[in-house]
């Protein structure tokens, strides 16, 4: 039986994300306080269903806050009971959190007339902390639309295996800002960029004469294999600790040609150890 409890910010697109895993075949429960979670799992372990086997519950901040101290321990009983149990939360930056609101005039759950809609972010993400801290996989949605978080849910959630990690490889600018989702953060600004050679420079890490470019450079083969050996490493690790995902952001400056092009390698690498990956180019808006 499996389990996904979904949470996150509101307006970061839990509700889209439930309605990606229903289309996927689970059974979802929007909005459901937490200490009926609470009872509905231990029924769930005590009294098994067919029709249960692939669940989503959905929780927000307006349950009891002290009942969320009590999830992670309820995660753990679960898997000792055989229950492939993970948490998903959904975040986005405050000011894209804001300018969704102000599109759809939709009110914040946490809003009132003396609790601005920036002071109801700021105690939301106080409540959810020790579901943020606890969680398996975290997605920020600042930069993405319906379409790129329905996909993400479907390749990262919904196709994911118990005791099977999943890694998702991201390229991105540093001048853009870092993702806030990554476990691991990669800087290969030091590596030569093709962004100075003109003939090089409209194109991308994808394109083959970039590709030749840097495949020349005796460092980018160093940064390559010191990144594949520490992610090859360590995934035992991870898989044992119960990890079923793991995001690992490269970066260049722009993310158009160097942290692109480690990103397929990687990607193409670990796909031939069977491992399964997503891979993504934030700058090319390729979610």
């Amino acid at each position: 039986m499996r389990l996904v409890i979904v949470t996150g910010l509101s307006g970061s697109g839990k509700s889209i994300a439930l309605n990606a895993l229903e289309d996927e075949g689970f059974y979802c429960i929007d909005n459901m306080p937490v200490f009926l979670l609470v009872a509905f799992a231990v029924n769930l372990v005590e009294n098994p269903d067919d029709r249960f086997q692939l669940t989503a519950i959905g929780i927000d901040a307006r349950s009891d806050h002290s009942d969320f101290q009590e999830i992670p321990d309820l995660v753990k009983r679960l898997r000792k009971s055989n229950v492939e149990c993970e948490i998903i939360t959904l975040d986005a930056q405050d000011e894209i959190l804001i300018k969704r609101f102000s599109e759809t005039r939709r009110k914040h759950p946490l809003t009132d007339d003396n609790t601005s809609l920036a002071e109801a972010i700021k105690q939301e993400r106080e409540i959810l902390k020790p579901l943020m801290l606890s969680s398996d996989l975290s997605i920020d949605t600042s930069s993405s639309n319906v379409h790129q978080l329905r996909k993400t849910i479907r390749s990262r959630v919904a196709g994911s295996k118990e005791n099977h990690l999943s890694l998702q490889i991201e390229s991105f600018g540093f001048k853009h800002g870092v993702p806030r989702d990554a476990d691991f953060v990669f800087d290969v600004r030091c590596l030569p960029n093709p962004h100075w050679q003109p003939d090089l420079r409209p194109l991308t890490g994808k394109d083959q004469p970039v590709a030749e470019f840097l495949a020349l450079q005796d460092d980018t083969q160093r940064m390559f294999d010191d990144i594949a050996t520490f992610i090859e490493n360590w995934i035992p690790s991870f898989q044992s600790d119960g990890r079923s995902y793991l995001t690992i952001a490269i970066g260049c400056t722009g993310g158009q040609h160097r942290s692109v092009y480690l990103t397929e390698r990687l990607c193409d690498y670990f796909d031939s150890k069977n491992i399964t990956t997503i891979r993504s180019h934030r700058e090319l808006g390729d979610h």
